[in-house]
């Protein structure tokens, strides 16, 4: 579950005003009837609000498939990388995005993931992963004091 103490909007708008990314978007764990699913609660750089209307099941799209792993996914270019269902990645066909890479949110020092930071372009030229790994640093510092953590490359 999300930190109430932190104002994540603030902190991702401040983050992508100070990096070439388009696109930082969060999605939480939130508990359903019989499961989990996760839903993009916060974006910055969005072109719509699609984005909040998105509830994945675990496995499933992006962040489905880092939370369920637990390790981080990069797409260097989804035109030649992507699995060609894009119907199964709503937010990759909204916001028009082609380069992106996924980090999971840990809780505490538990291996548990209770949520997923976006990082994407929409271009495959801007940004490398190791600008994508850069912001997600800064990310994991501004919320560590929280008590959440995330998983090393």
């Amino acid at each position: 579950m999300m930190d109430n103490n932190i104002d994540y909007q603030t902190l991702i708008d401040e983050l992508r005003a100070q990096s070439a990314i388009d696109l930082i978007a969060l999605a939480f764990v939130q508990t359903s009837q019989l499961d989990y699913v996760l839903k993009w609660q916060y974006a910055s750089g969005n072109i719509n609000n699609r984005y909040k209307r998105v509830v994945l099941q675990s496995g499933k799209g992006i962040a489905g498939l880092v939370y369920k792993s637990g390790k981080p996914m990069y797409i260097k270019d989804i035109t030649d990388n992507i699995i060609t269902d894009l119907y199964n990645y709503p937010i990759v066909v909204s916001e028009d995005l082609k380069r992106l890479v996924a980090f999971p949110i840990f809780e505490g020092q538990q291996d548990k993931v209770k949520g997923v930071i976006l990082l994407g372009n929409r271009d495959t030229k801007t940004s490398e992963l190791k600008d994508y790994q850069h912001v997600y640093t800064l990310f994991l510092k501004q919320i560590s004091a929280s008590g959440f953590n995330g998983v090393s490359w």
